[in-house]
């Protein structure tokens, strides 16, 4: 499931070559989840890590996620 929730996320992914002559990539409605770097190629692969270790964080902080082709990604609390 987490697999297909980065990969539906970077399918959502724009990106822009800047004037410097780089790549700027980002996400829609993953706030901080951006990356620049030299090519395209170096842009989304950088932007799949940010995503990665956002999605870390975000759960380590119990944050909600956006649900991405139907995908719900959290944690599930034990009853007590």
């Amino acid at each position: 499931m987490l697999s297909e929730y980065i990969r539906s996320a970077m399918r959502r992914a724009t990106y822009e070559i800047l004037p410097d002559g780089t790549y700027y990539g980002e996400i829609p409605g993953f706030q901080g989840v951006y990356a620049n770097d030299r090519t395209l190629e170096d842009c989304r692969q950088q932007l799949q890590e940010v995503l990665e270790g956002w999605i870390v964080l975000g759960l380590r902080l119990g944050h909600t996620f956006p649900i991405v082709d139907g995908i719900a990604l959290g944690v599930e609390k034990e009853a007590a």
